[in-house]
Formats: structure tokens, C-alpha cells, sequence
């Protein structure tokens, strides 16, 4: 088949979190089975100064119409492995900025702007290079305009684009909402701004557009296809999205066994495998070292990586930090978001240095020797749609503490409730359930026959991607 990706992150280019690398792996996953893969990117700043990326070539030059303007980019291409060709969609204006949507303390002011010309020059890269593809796949509200317009030119020009459109949910919470005024740029006809369009109360929602008018809808995990059809998890969406309830799927994401896969981890300072954890426990001293703990420390190391929002649970943590400042613990956290949550784990930090670790940064070699060298990774997320760490850490060998939400509830199992088959500790998404939690890990810690045998079933179970592309594959063919 022959099948284009439409992402705003994709990994090793450019990734703030678990997007780029599900994107990243699906697209390398579905190439490696034979499959034709083309993916669009916007052409940020750091993605074309990636090594990989730097004899991109210049293959068209784009006139976008953007309201009453006409607005110029260019498309960079390169093939970094068989089947696989990556184009970024550049204008320096939009693009050449030190982060992708924003500057740390908000949202760049012409993001709609910038995602609605991105879409718009992807469909018209398919268009003027005659792509006749089987399936255009976008991801999130970045992309989320491009099954519209592609259908629109299609209509308007007589010609076929793709076959089936696809739009993938990675997370409803974000959904690209901007001033009416907004869809004066998107050039499409007045009728589309309706309750039954892009509208949204009196604005524009471009993950609206890509829920209503792909051919088919996917999320990220079963049950969270199921939850955002609840007012609960919809986050204002889910009466939209059970319209489409006939034609939505839950797919999970999958681990990318080439970069997350701790006996070949580039990343960890020694490796290891089920069958010899010795490397997991110079691992976990290189981790002690790093975080300014004492090294014969011999208790339990909490990790977590994550960005540092409301979502990821970060406040049951901090109502929990009598936890870890009194309990024969260690707790390193690493991520950045939320400026209050930030500072109040560094002031946590500062309180107690010789417990307590932050680095309030992107930094992909400390999240591999979290994973590696913890003994809990802790993800007490609200609501989460796939996540990925907690794959990770099973893969690792390292317990994951979790909430009872989406994919997370999907891929782990509680050793509580199930002694034999268990790989995790589950809790419900409150501050007293993840205490209850923190403390079941104490007991299991304690006991290390029962921790090894947990930490062995986790590291057995199967999360690669060649898997989860099956998922997709079967889709697609069923698509047709």
C-alpha cells in the first residue's frame, strides 16, 4: 500500500513527548513490512538541523492560499531507509523558532496560522506530485484540517488524492481551538462553519474537522476509544465523537524495540536482559550518582518522566511528598511544563536534595537511565490516552505505578489483584489512592522474590511495534 503520515512531531527529528515517537515507530514499522511511507512534518528548525536531515533536497516550491493572501514554502525531502521518504513543509516564518508551539510560558499567538498552511501544503504536495495515495493518515489538530481539504480540492479539481482518509486522537484535551475570525484562512466554503462543521462555540475547532470528515477515526488504546465517548474523558468532544462511534477503533501504541530495548540501549551506561539484570543495577547506581544520592543507598528509587501537568497526576505526587520525605526512599523526577508544578518540585527538591531529584528538562539519555535504573516509575495520570512509559518501564524491568485510565489500564495489570499475572501496582486518580499505591510498593520492594517475579513477567510481555502496525494494517485493508 501506499500510505502518507501527516504529524507535527515525528522522532529522531523533532519530539516534546509520546506522538513523535508513536509516529516515528508506526511509519518505520509499516516501511520495514513493504509498505510505500511518505510523512509530512513542518520543517521546524531543529528537524532540518538533525543530522539525518541535512542533505534534505528542495523538491517544489508552494503559493498557499491563505484567506486573501497567497503565502510562499518550500518542500525538503529524504529517504532515511527503504520505503520511507520524510518531507518537511518549510517557511521560515512559521517554522524557524527554538520550539515547535510555543515559547515555555504560552502558545505561539499564530499557531493557527501555522498548521493550517502546514495542512494546506501537504495536500497540495499530494496534489502536484501526483501521490495517488491509498491512505492519508493525520495525527492530532495539528493535522486534523487535512481530510477536509483534501476532499475539498478533490471535489474542486476533479482529481483523487487518496483513497481513505484516517485521523488518529492522541489526546482530546488538545484540540487546536482558535477565534472564529480563524477559518477565514482556511479558504473553505461558509457552510463548514456550522455545529455540524468546524464550529465550536462561535470558534474553530480543527480536531472537530478531522473527527467528522476522516473516513475512519482511531485512538489510542481501546478503552480510551470507549472513555472520550463520556463527558467525563470527551473534554466537550463526545458527543462528537459518538457520531462517529460506528466508524472509531482503539489501536495501542507499541514500543520501538530498536531505541527502547535495554540490551542494546546506545543510551545506558552498561546493558542487560531478563536473563542478567546485573547491568539494571549499574544502571541504577549510575542513576544514584547522577541524581546526587548517596550510592550504598539500598531502598527503593521512584522514577518519573513526564511533562510537568495537571494531566500526568503531578499534583498526587506533591499532596504525597510527606511520602517521600519521611519514607527509606528516592524520588527522581525529570520533565518541564507547568511553571506552578515546576517550582514546587524544586522548592520539594531543595527541601530534601539527599531524597528528592529534579531536572526540569528535555533530556532523551536521563529518560532511558530513569527507566533503566529505577525500581517504580510512577505515572498517576487523570486520564491518559496511550502512554508509553509504562510499556517502557515493563520492557526495563521496572515496576510502573499507575492509574486505572486508558492505555494504561490496558497494558498493565495490577500484582495485587493478580498475583500470577501482574506487572504493575494500579490505582485509582486520586492523591489517596496513589498513597495506598506508593505503599504496596514498599511491601513488594520488601520482598524480593515477589519483585523479581513481577519484574520478569513485565520484561516478557510483548509491546513492539511490528505488532501494533499489524493493527493498523488491518485497518487499512478493512478501510478499503
Amino acid at each position: 500500500m501506499k500510505i502518507v503520515q501527516v504529524a507535527s512531531e515525528l522522532y529522531p527529528y523533532l519530539k516534546t513527548g509520546g506522538l513523535a515517537d508513536a509516529v516515528g515507530a508506526l511509519t518505520t514499522a509499516l516501511a520495514d513490512d513493504g509498505h510505500e511511507v511518505a510523512v509530512f512534518l513542518p520543517g521546524y528548525r531543529r528537524a532540518l538541523e538533525h543530522q539525518d536531515a541535512l542533505g534534505a533536497e528542495r523538491s517544489l516550491r508552494l503559493k498557499i492560499e491563505m484567506g486573501d493572501q497567497f503565502l510562499s514554502g518550500d518542500v525538503r525531502v529524504f529517504s532515511p531507509r527503504k520505503n520511507l521518504r520524510v518531507y518537511f513543509i518549510c517557511r521560515e516564518e512559521f517554522y524557524d523558532r527554538s520550539a515547535p508551539y510555543g515559547n515555555g510560558e504560552r502558545d505561539y499567538e499564530d499557531n493557527a496560522d501555522r498548521f493550517i498552511f502546514f495542512s494546506k501544503a501537504v495536500v497540495e504536495t499530494l496534489r502536484l506530485g501526483n501521490f495517488q495515495a491509498d491512505f492519508v493518515h493525520c495525527h492530532d489538530w495539528q493535522a486534523a484540517l487535512v481530510p477536509l481539504l483534501l476532499r475539498e480540492v478533490e471535489r474542486n479539481r476533479g482529481v483523487t488524492l487518496a483513497l481513505k482518509t484516517i485521523f488518529t486522537i492522541h489526546n482530546i484535551a488538545y484540540q487546536g481551538l482558535f477565534p472564529a475570525k480563524t477559518f477565514g484562512r482556511t479558504n473553505l466554503p461558509d457552510e463548514l462553519f456550522h455545529i455540524d462543521g468546524l464550529e465550536y462555540y462561535s470558534q474553530i475547532n480543527l480536531m472537530k474537522g478531522g473527527i467528522l470528515f476522516a473516513d475512519r477515526v482511531t485512538t489510542v488504546s481501546p478503552r480510551y476509544a470507549k472513555e472520550i465517548q463520556t463527558p467525563e474523558f470527551g473534554c466537550g468532544l463526545d458527543g462528537v465523537v459518538q457520531t462517529r462511534a460506528d466508524d472509531i477503533v482503539g489501536l495501542l501504541n507499541g514500543v520501538d524495540h530498536s531505541i527502547w530495548n535495554p540490551a542494546v540501549d546506545p543510551l545506558l551506561p552498561v546493558r542487560y536482559s531478563s536473563a542478567n539484570l546485573a547491568g539494571k543495577q549499574a544502571c541504577r547506581a549510575e542513576l544514584l550518582k547522577r541524581s546526587g544520592f548517596a550510592a550504598d543507598f539500598r531502598g527503593p528509587i521512584f522514577g518519573m518522566v513526564c511533562r510537568l501537568t495537571e494531566q500526568k497526576g503531578v499534583d498526587f505526587v506533591l499532596t504525597n511528598r510527606d511520602f517521600f520525605l519521611t519514607q527509606n526512599c528516592r524520588l527522581v523526577v525529570l520533565g518541564s511544563g507547568d511553571k506552578r508544578l515546576e517550582q514546587e518540585l524544586r522548592d520539594l527538591a531543595a527541601k530534601a536534595p539527599q531524597k528528592i531529584s529534579l531536572s526540569a528538562r528535555l533530556d532523551e539519555a536521563m529518560s532511558h537511565l530513569i527507566e533503566a535504573g529505577a525500581d517504580f516509575f510512577v505515572m498517576p495520570s487523570i486520564f491518559e490516552p496511550c502512554g508509553l512509559n509504562q510499556m517502557y518501564s515493563q520492557v526495563y524491568g521496572t515496576i510502573p505505578i499507575v492509574t486505572r485510565v486508558g492505555g494504561l489500564a490496558d497494558t498493565v495489570t495490577d500484582i495485587d489483584r493478580e498475583p500470577n499475572t501482574g506487572t504493575g501496582l494500579m490505582c485509582e486518580p486520586n492523591a489517596a489512592s496513589l498513597r495506598d499505591a506508593l505503599q504496596r510498593a514498599l511491601l513488594l520492594f520488601a520482598n524480593p522474590a515477589r519483585y523479581s517475579a513481577a519484574q520478569q513477567r513485565g520484561m516478557a510481555r510483548d509491546f513492539s511495534w511490528k505488532l501494533a502496525a499489524k493493527g493498523y494494517e488491518r485497518l487499512y485493508q478493512e478501510a478499503l
